[in-house]
């Protein structure tokens, strides 16, 4: 599953973690991706979204 979003493109990102001796070590952030049945011109498909385009409304649900 790709970790990316098929409606807004949000994907993952990287940083450092940084220790209390301010060592630095690279990290990643995922972001929180479901797949979810969604209804495009009267057919039902499954594609990769993440949380906040579902709790924002951005997609129409398939039930």
């Amino acid at each position: 599953m790709s970790r990316k979003c098929e409606i807004c493109g949000k994907g993952q990102v990287s940083g450092n973690n940084v220790s209390h001796s301010n060592r630095h070590t690279r990290r990643k952030w995922n972001a929180n991706i479901q797949s979810v049945r969604v209804s495009e011109n009267g057919t039902v498909k499954r594609i990769n979204v993440c949380t906040r385009c579902i709790r924002s409304n951005k997609i129409n649900r398939a039930i």
